[in-house]
């Protein structure tokens, strides 16, 4: 059987090319971000569910490595 855990990728510091994605997509997100929050606390009622800012940031922290790994 082959050991597939032998050619594991180093982890390496993040580029400048994938900080400037990542800034585009969560200034894209952030406005989605707060509509979405706002939404969800009229319906619930309560505003103290997870931050526009952490919903955004959460958006940018999927979409960014798959364009990379695209």
């Amino acid at each position: 059987m082959t050991d597939q855990t032998s050619d594991v990728r180093a982890h390496r510091a993040p580029k400048a090319e994938f900080t400037v994605y990542f800034a585009i997509i969560f200034i894209a997100a952030l406005p989605l971000a707060v509509i979405a929050w706002l939404l969800a606390g009229l319906k619930q009622g309560d505003l103290t569910i997870k931050g526009p800012v952490s919903r955004a940031w959460s958006q940018a922290r999927i979409i960014t490595p798959m364009i990379f790994s695209a």
